[in-house]
């Protein structure tokens, strides 16, 4: 990793998961003896950085959010209330993230036995005039996975915002990834595990709290009201958990970072879907009026026009293409229209988006958001960091890929039945 003169942010607390091939243990940092003469080693992501002391331009703790945080932050003051933030799209991508970061450092400081006056996770929610009204733990080792924040009014009133900001949700559900650390690193890679065999995460006992506190929430506030925010394996957590509200008729506003998007099951059902192919290939040289059709291929064709026909949940999928645990969601379907539209940090227009959107609404199941000019490095680009880096540049395409199309599937089929609770 390239240091410049003016050290940029270092990337989050976490490694993505699945990287057994030996990645160095995310979130740690070690200090070489003699303070302002020796130099300050980061080791993060599975990459050292090191940085001269004498070259930092700005003190604090690697995690803080005044030293890796976004820059440009609106400052919060009254005048929030006429013109909301929250409006752009990438003031709202910006914030989701950083309260991912916070469910990271909420497990470090619970590692190094920190509270909320001397830890690093509150500085990440504070700015935005939240707070942490419940944590989610796993039951099994004491690890924290998520958390559910809401609009904190008390301390918004203290910067004279005295109504709620349009577009702000008043509670927000974020859910970490994996983090390689010894007290996390068993439980975190087991639920790994499990998606790659069973391409679900319906049997952990970390998908039932999620899904507890998610329900929870929207009986408190309304669906409307409510946001879920995941990274990584947390975003495969957050991906269904509102599935399951939406088959249900509740449609929750949905972030997803990084997506988990490989599965052995995904490669067997690729084969057969393949076999399938050719066989239907094979019987197309064959005429057959409607009435002749077997009843499966009847009811396959009804279930893709009732999927076009009833979806109103579009969940946000953020991706970059040189990360290869998330970069299969951006494989369209052959027959699928697509377009994109550029968005920049200060440059955003959601009713742009919108109108882009609305133009292939037929084939739309999700709004999937590609970096053109992100990390490039596998660890990069499948960190946290880059989702509120100043200057970032995103690719709007709309379109019914292959694997959300497949995903998104179940919400109108039956499912088959999940691995027991674990």
């Amino acid at each position: 990793m390239v240091i410049d003169l003016a050290p940029p942010p270092p990337p989050p607390p976490l490694v993505g998961e699945l990287e057994v091939a030996g990645a160095a243990v995310g979130g740690k940092k070690e200090e070489r003896e003699g303070e302002g003469e020796g130099e300050e080693v980061g080791v993060c992501g599975g990459e050292a950085v090191v940085v001269a002391a004498a070259d930092a331009e700005v003190e604090g703790h690697p995690y803080d959010f005044h030293v890796s945080g976004p820059r440009n932050l609106p400052p919060p003051n009254w005048r929030e209330i006429i013109r909301s933030s929250w409006k752009d799209p990438n003031y709202k991508r910006m914030v989701m993230a950083c309260f991912i970061q916070a469910v990271y450092l909420l497990e470090l400081d619970r590692q190094d036995e920190k509270g909320e006056e001397d830890g690093l996770a509150p500085k990440w929610w504070k700015p935005f005039k939240y707070k942490v009204t419940q944590t989610l733990v796993d039951e099994r080792d004491g690890s924290i996975y998520g958390a559910v924040l809401e609009w904190d009014r008390s301390s918004a009133l203290s910067d004279l915002i005295l109504l709620r900001p349009s577009g702000a949700p008043r509670a927000v559900l974020a859910l970490r990834g994996t983090l390689l650390q010894k007290p996390t690193i068993k439980r975190d890679l087991q639920d790994d595990l499990r998606f790659l065999v069973w391409e679900s995460l319906k049997g952990s006992v970390r998908y039932i709290g999620a899904l507890e506190a998610l329900k929870t929430a929207v009986e408190r506030f309304g669906s409307a009201n409510v946001s879920v925010a995941g990274h990584s394996l947390g975003a495969g957590f957050a991906l269904q958990v509102c599935k399951e509200l939406a088959k249900q008729g509740v449609f929750v506003e949905c972030h997803l970072f990084n997506p988990p998007s490989v599965s052995l099951a995904m490669g067997v059902r690729s084969m057969s879907e393949k076999a399938s192919y050719l066989w239907k290939k094979v019987k197309a040289s064959l005429p057959l009026t409607e009435e002749a059709l077997p009843d499966s291929t009847k009811e396959e064709g009804s279930a893709k026009k009732k999927l076009r026909a009833d979806k109103k949940w579009v969940p946000h999928l953020y991706v970059n293409n040189s990360d290869y645990i998330c970069c299969h969601y951006n494989a369209p379907n052959c027959s699928t229209t697509t377009t994109t539209t550029t968005t920049t940090d200060g440059a955003s227009d959601e009713q742009r988006q919108q109108r882009k959107a609305s133009e292939i609404a037929g084939d739309v199941v999700a709004k999937l958001f590609v970096t053109s000019k992100g990390p490039q490095k596998f660890l990069e680009a499948h960190g946290l960091e880059q989702w509120w880096s100043d200057g970032m540049e995103l690719q709007l395409a709309v379109y019914d890929s292959k694997l959300i199309h497949r995903q998104l599937k179940s919400l109108y089929t039956a499912t088959a039945p999940s691995p027991p609770a674990k």
